[in-house]
């Protein structure tokens, strides 16, 4: 664990030892096969409980890690628990990707077994390939096998993650339908060539169904997950505790050690918020740039605003740099887009900025949008 913690992003199983083990240790609930905790203690582990739990003589608070709908991480927490694939879909910066981390972490105690779609994974990369050396000294066997994160799954009874699964070609994608269906895969290079899934294997996919690249999922293969939607957030309070935790934690971890200013954070989530909604908390609808308006890119934004001014300007946060940040957010995919942005502070941030003291500061900077 000592190497793990010296990673810059240590895996939620690290992150978040103590939680876990707090939970298991006052877990009473009934296990599926081979998981770790049970259903209600996984709920738990991503929601957070009211009261902190007593674990070796501390008081460990079990805090709340995804904002969104709750009854969907029962639905995602049961559907592993059966003999259905879960894919968790959206668009980019909802959290699926976490989610599905936390998700593996709790039952499985490992959140790393994944896989990376993209344009050039191939089959050898989901299901296995060889030790070319050893192949051809001592023909196909369990030691020439190198097993792929999808193959430790099975053998282990471990959650696999399956990243942005639609980004590979259409083909390999279909490998999971038999696997998916009879929790086997066939190994013909071996002369009992089968593996059978432990029970406790499953796996959660992603897909990310805005971006270019993606690839479409068969018929076949989509019959053999449960799909669950992952909204983005329409709460400015709830955006804003998002961006604030997160933050937090990133800038904790790039040595940053500097407060969190709560003002700003409420501004940035409006701003993002109603950007991406196109449509002002007063009701007023506005333009909506083609970049991603996600809680991710705000958080992004946050983060990188602050520590421009920590190493710069040696002051907290500041909002020439927020605005300076913001718009290498919004303008990524269409140069229109700062237009939409500098059309949102003439009008919106203008208004606003007559009566509420930062917003004024804040439509000040509107210079730096070109």
């Amino acid at each position: 664990m000592g190497i793990w913690m010296e990673t810059m992003k240590p895996p939620m199983e690290v992150l978040y030892a103590k939680q876990l083990n707090a939970l298991r240790s006052h877990d009473t609930g009934t296990k599926p096969p081979n998981w770790l905790m049970s259903p209600r203690a996984v709920r738990d582990f991503i929601l957070g409980t009211d009261e902190p739990l007593s674990y070796e003589g501390e008081s460990i608070p079990i805090t709340k890690k995804f904002y969104g709908d709750d009854v969907l991480i029962e639905r995602a927490i049961v559907t592993l628990a059966g003999n259905r694939g879960l894919m968790l879909v959206g668009e980019p910066g909802t959290a699926k990707t976490m989610l599905s981390e936390l998700l593996s972490a709790a039952i499985s105690g490992t959140s790393t077994n994944t896989i990376q779609g993209t344009a050039g994974t191939t089959e050898d990369m989901i299901k296995y390939s060889w030790n070319y050396a050893m192949l051809l000294d001592k023909g196909p066997s369990l030691q020439a096998l190198v097993p792929s994160p999808l193959y430790t799954g099975m053998s282990k009874g471990i959650i696999t993650r399956f990243e942005e699964i639609t980004r590979c070609p259409f083909e390999v994608q279909d490998v999971l339908i038999s696997i998916l269906s009879d929790k086997v895969m066939n190994i013909p290079e071996l002369s009992d060539g089968i593996l059978f899934a432990k029970p406790g294997f499953n796996i959660i996919a992603t897909a990310n169904l805005r971006d270019k690249g993606v690839n479409e999922m068969s018929s076949a293969l989509k019959r053999r997950f449960n799909f669950e939607t992952i909204a983005p957030i329409n709460h400015v309070k709830m955006e804003a505790q998002i961006i604030e935790s997160q933050a937090k934690v990133i800038l904790e971890q790039s040595g940053v050690n500097i407060e969190i200013d709560r003002d700003v954070v409420e501004i940035l989530a409006t701003t993002f918020m109603e950007l991406r909604m196109g449509e002002t908390k007063e009701g007023f609808k506005i333009d909506s740039p083609q970049s991603v308006m996600s809680t991710a890119e705000a958080v992004s934004v946050y983060v990188q605003s602050a520590m421009t001014s920590h190493y710069y300007d040696g002051r907290p946060i500041s909002m020439d740099r927020l605005v300076q940040n913001m718009l290498g957010a919004v303008v990524k995919e269409n140069q229109k887009d700062a237009n939409i942005l500098k059309t949102y502070f003439t009008k919106v941030v203008k208004e606003r900025a007559k009566e509420e003291g930062l917003w004024g500061t804040y439509y000040s900077e509107k210079k730096w949008i070109k």
